[in-house]
């Protein structure tokens, strides 16, 4: 039987488990963050623990630079650090980089690679440096870099070891930096869509104003003027109707990049509710000539929704109402009660929709007419948002239509919730 005493007590094979250890330690960490600070801490200490050297340090290669740069180092400043020009022609780490080779230097005074003014400048004498590549795949991401071994020289042991942690550390820093990069691709996005969203928003509302008052002096002139100067001011408003539908589809395009907010409920008379929503789209009815009406019970329906997402759902109701709906022409809206639900619909007499686009014309951005043949405008998701905006209150949308030319009757039910 072999015995087993002076092995346990060798002190070099102590000294190789423990450093094993610590390297299995370091690759378990390193899977177990994406912080690149974090990991590029980590790894500088732990390659100065287990090669026992004075100080570590990291530098990754720029590539709109073509340089490299301290990203991390032991005991030192690393702002500091990163004003050190590091060229990869004529440095040691440039030499590591390039030939992608380890390299060994227990005797640095002399080496005209050697950059002292780099020394002084962060106060820290170089005498030894061993080197390694940090390699993934097949790039070069940067160097891992021990200087001063406190006890002898360096060795190829210490090599090899340099070169596991350095493999680990590749991987990882390689997954932090996609991961950095993803996070400020979508903060960059976040942030453009934030701007587009606020820019559609405020123009919506600017334009809104000296529209209204283009509106209210065109209806005025062809109401009153007779022959030519009407026909004037009907092509201003149809002009200011198109303008009109630019707005509601940048006001709607806002709401859905939108995130889904809370419910807010209040308690309204559905009634003055929906008379509030027609008083608001009458400005558009009156450009062409269409009148609205009512049929709602008699009995006051006293209930609790979310008026404000309500209201939005039924204004785009109306616009589509009105938009497909021919000059002179009746739009309708109505509310009654069944049993536990409140059933509401905004019907209109115009051009009618396909049975087989019932469905499809919820959908976003669909249009039922082809694009080289258009009349109507819009960008098809006033309907998509009306009815998002019903489901988040536990509601249904949709539409019936006898076909084309029939006209087409939108209706809408919510749970009745008495106030």
């Amino acid at each position: 039987m072999l015995g087993t005493g002076p092995l346990e007590s060798s002190p070099d094979l102590k000294e190789t488990v423990a450093r094993l250890r610590r390297l299995v330690d370091l690759g378990t960490t390193l899977n177990s963050t994406l912080n690149l600070n974090d990991l590029l801490k980590l790894i500088i200490q732990t390659a100065a623990d287990v090669l026992e050297c004075e100080a570590t340090s990291i530098l990754l290669y720029n590539e709109q630079r073509s340089r490299l740069f301290f990203a991390a180092a032991t005991g030192e400043d690393v702002d500091k650090l990163s004003e050190i020009p590091v060229p990869i022609d004529n440095s040691i780490a440039g030499t590591i980089f390039s030939t992608g080779e380890p390299l060994i230097l227990n005797a640095i005074e002399g080496d005209p690679r050697h950059n002292a003014q780099a020394s002084e400048h962060v106060g820290f004498r170089t005498e030894s440096l061993l080197g390694v590549p940090l390699r993934i795949r097949d790039k070069t991401i940067g160097v891992l870099e021990a200087l001063n071994k406190k006890v002898g020289p360096f060795s190829d042991a210490d090599k090899n070891l340099l070169i596991v942690v350095a493999s680990h550390a590749a991987v990882a820093i390689h997954n932090a930096q996609l991961v950095k990069a993803l996070k400020q691709a979508y903060e960059d996005v976040t942030k453009a869509d934030q701007l587009k969203s606020n820019f559609l928003a405020l123009a919506s509302h600017e334009l809104r104003t000296p529209l209204g008052i283009i509106i209210g002096y065109a209806t005025f002139l062809r109401e009153e003027s007779e022959g030519q100067n009407s026909e004037h001011a009907e092509q201003v408003l149809n002009a200011a109707m198109q303008m009109r539908t630019l707005l509601e589809d940048m006001n709607n395009l806002t709401m859905l990049e939108a995130e889904t907010s809370s419910v807010v409920i209040n308690k309204v008379l559905l009634q003055d509710v929906l008379e509030a929503v027609a008083d608001e789209v009458e400005e558009l009815a009156q450009i062409k000539r269409q009148i609205i009406t009512f049929e709602f019970p008699e009995e006051p329906l006293n209930m609790l929704l979310d008026e404000k997402k309500f209201k939005t759902a039924v204004v785009n109701l109306f616009h589509n109402a009105i938009r497909f709906s021919p000059e002179k022409g009746k739009i309708v809206v109505g509310a009654e009660r069944e049993k536990e639900n409140i059933l509401v619909w905004v019907k209109d007499y115009g051009i009618g929709i396909p049975k087989k686009e019932l469905e499809d014309i919820f959908e976003k951005f669909y249009q039922v007419e082809a694009p080289n043949v258009r009349r109507y405008g819009g960008m098809g998701i006033g309907l998509t948002i009306a009815q998002g905006l019903i489901k988040e209150q536990g509601g249904q949308l949709w539409a019936e239509s006898g076909g084309e030319g029939k006209g087409a009757v939108f209706k809408l039910t919510l749970p009745f919730k008495a106030a």
